[in-house]
């Protein structure tokens, strides 16, 4: 379960005060909201993270094989356009985007939103606060977004201009035009 606090005014921690807040604070992943709200959420249970290394590795995998872009794990930050800094659960960019970042920023949080983001439902999550952060993702630039859903077997599929669609028990996703070629199994992250 993740916890919010209010930061007031008089607190609101500058880009690089967060970023020495996290890095002295490697056991937590966090996050700064564009209100100032500092998300904190702990380390997930053995499930979680296999699934979540599933995800990952699916995805490592389709990129080493294709180098479009580059591919992160939840322990990247992105400042995205709005002031917040999010962290999702995977992540992927161009490489025209990773290559027109400066060496210097690509060691901070990095500063846009990705093109392609997975977020995994938590049994602790709020549906509603996961789904107003993949909208979000898409009001900052995002184009493919996933919202897995293990428990119910449902993911949300969020495209730049396009309605939320949604899929009971898929087998399988497709990266469309943002990731061709990429298959996501779902098998795993459903069992």
């Amino acid at each position: 379960m993740s916890v919010t606090l209010q930061l007031p005014l008089v607190l609101r921690l500058t880009d690089e005060q967060f970023e020495q807040l996290a890095a002295a604070n490697r056991e937590l992943q966090l996050e700064l909201t564009t209100r100032g709200e500092l998300i904190i959420m702990p380390p997930t249970g053995g499930g979680t993270g296999d699934r979540n290394f599933e995800l990952a590795g699916q995805l490592w995998l389709w990129n080493r094989q294709n180098k479009l872009g580059k591919a992160f794990d939840s322990s990247t930050g992105f400042r995205l356009p709005n002031g917040a800094t999010r962290s999702p659960d995977v992540s992927w960019v161009t490489i025209e985007r990773w290559n027109a970042l400066t060496q210097a920023q690509r060691k901070k949080f990095l500063p846009l939103c990705p093109d392609f983001v997975i977020e995994l439902l938590l049994e602790t999550d709020e549906l509603a606060d996961t789904q107003v952060k993949m909208q979000e993702y898409l009001d900052n630039g995002l184009r493919l977004g996933w919202l897995i859903n293990p428990n119910t077997k449902q993911v949300e599929i969020y495209r730049s201009g396009q309605a939320v669609e949604i899929l009971a028990s898929p087998l399988t996703l497709f990266g469309e035009d943002v990731l061709p070629g990429f298959v996501l199994d779902l098998q795993p992250i459903f069992a």
